[in-house]
């Protein structure tokens, strides 16, 4: 890459796709455009966490109104979870062959068809498809948000990939946040006779959000640079750096073209190369961290309002109430610490003391048992609360960049796929028993929990592996220039 002095600014030669990579990574390239486009993946995370936790509260509701038993509740519950097993699988794919741009634009549709069709479901077994839907559209989305977060941020310093992808976190918070408020507006804007219908209007106003983003899609997204100079079309990089940062990018006349890439991978293979010896040990360790996070935040995030309610033994107004002030106070704030110390304390730290206080607190619970006393109980909303927190800052936040940024441009959507599909079995799990375990051990499910983070602590403790701040993009290319200069 070069760049000399021409009328209407500097212009800047792209010779590789190396050089797209490095123009991003250096920070050398900023646009108001591609601050846009972080902004939209965010919100693409936003819908899926407010997808999830929509039904948090109105599984109640939902059970009566069906007559479901706790393994239909349970069935309701984890068919999201299900549909996002094969939406990542597949979307990861997807994402790398097709491109971010594409895929992003077809989870949006997902969103808006399955939330309505949800709002109005007829029975237990229209509203399991559309939850279904829905979850197959939230797996997809989660490995092409990601590589936005990665592949429109610089690798180091302010607005770096390592603060960007964990600031997912916050992002899931705010969702789950105004989710509750939802919720809460709708508690005191509906007749008391019409609180069942709570849920329905509820999941319905997820698909809001999903039509704004279609709107303005037009104006302001756009496909990866990165990858579009990875699949040998430097032109449609040039362009996108040009239209989304304002930089001046010709393609030079000595270009160097990668056309084999466009047809190097086909089938399972894409998923082979996560196996390989340089990948192995990565992929192991993150899906080993992903497992455990999610089964512990999906029985205590999503199980919030049915732990409080019952096991704690709250009101209805308690329950919404509580379940806000924990994931404002606790979740949001810890979601922000932990993208403020992304590129200082690193995510392998930042990782594991907060696998150390979800541990802390889940024993705490299960020690505390079912609060008789009032004091009792707030002792347990705070031990909640310090899960939460640490979930946020910790494991929640950077569990994603183990499977982003582990990983080089060309395989990073099937990377985050494969992470995100596997690890779904984990949350299904947990979304399908709790109910059954809660109902079953009342407060003695924490013991359960508690296995999670002490699995994500010997994960960690297994290899001691930093991606924050490391480009796997030059290490790739550096790995395929020694494999040619040996052949």
């Amino acid at each position: 890459m070069s760049t000399q002095p021409v009328a209407g600014g500097e212009q800047v030669l792209i010779r590789s796709a190396r050089d797209v990579t490095d123009l991003v990574n250096s920070g050398a390239a900023r646009g108001s455009h591609a601050r846009m486009i972080v902004l939209l993946a965010l919100g693409g995370i936003f819908l899926d966490a407010y997808d999830l936790t929509s039904l948090a509260y109105g599984i109640t509701d939902i059970k009566q109104q069906f007559g479901l038993s706790p393994a239909g509740a349970g069935a309701v519950t984890a068919s999201i979870s299900v549909g996002a097993i094969f939406g990542a699988w597949l979307g990861g794919v997807l994402v790398d062959r097709l491109g971010r741009y594409r895929v992003f634009m077809a989870d949006m549709l997902f969103f808006v068809v399955s939330a309505l069709g949800c709002a109005l479901a007829p029975n237990m077994e229209v509203l399991i498809f559309f939850r279904f839907l829905m979850g197959f559209g939230v797996g997809m989305d989660i490995p092409v948000a990601m590589a936005f977060l990665a592949e429109f941020s610089r690798l180091k310093g302010k607005g770096s990939k390592g603060s960007r992808t964990a600031a997912w976190s916050p992002a899931w918070y705010v969702a789950t946040s105004a989710c509750y408020l939802v919720i809460m507006g709708l508690y005191f804007a509906l007749p008391d006779e019409h609180h069942d219908l709570l849920w329905r209007f509820t999941v319905g106003f997820g698909a809001v959000p999903a039509i704004v983003i279609l709107l303005v899609r037009n104006k302001y997204m756009n496909e990866s640079p990165s990858w579009a100079a990875n699949q040998g079309d430097l032109e449609r990089a040039a362009e996108i750096l040009r239209k989304s940062y304002g930089v001046n990018a010709v393609v030079a006349p000595d270009a160097e073209v990668p056309e084999q890439q466009k047809a190097e991978r086909r089938g399972l293979r894409d998923f082979a190369r996560l196996f390989e010896p340089r990948y192995r040990a990565r992929t192991a360790q993150a899906l080993a961290i992903g497992l455990a996070q999610t089964f512990g935040y999906n029985a205590v995030a999503y199980g919030l309002p049915i732990i409080i309610a019952s096991i704690l033994a709250q009101g209805a107004l308690n329950t919404i109430t509580a379940s806000l002030v924990l994931n404002l106070v606790f979740a949001v704030t810890g979601g922000f610490l932990g993208i403020r110390l992304a590129n200082k304390a690193g995510a392998w730290r930042m990782t594991f003391l907060g696998f150390a206080v979800q541990l802390t607190s889940l024993v705490v619970l299960a020690l505390i048992g079912k609060p008789s006393a009032t004091a009792y109980v707030l002792f347990a909303i705070f031990a909640l609360g310090a899960f939460m927190f640490a979930q946020a800052s910790g494991p929640g936040a950077h569990f994603m960049s183990f499977a982003s940024l582990s990983y080089p441009t060309t395989m990073r959507g099937t990377g985050i796929g494969f992470n995100q599909g596997t690890l779904r079995v984990g949350s299904t799990l947990a979304l399908f028993f709790f109910p059954v375990l809660s109902a079953a051990l009342g407060s003695g499910v924490f013991w359960v929990i508690a296995l999670a983070p002490l699995m994500g602590l010997v994960a960690l403790l297994a290899k001691r592996w930093e991606p924050v701040g490391y480009d796997a993009d030059a290490v790739e290319a550096a790995w395929q220039r020694e494999k040619e200069t040996a052949s």
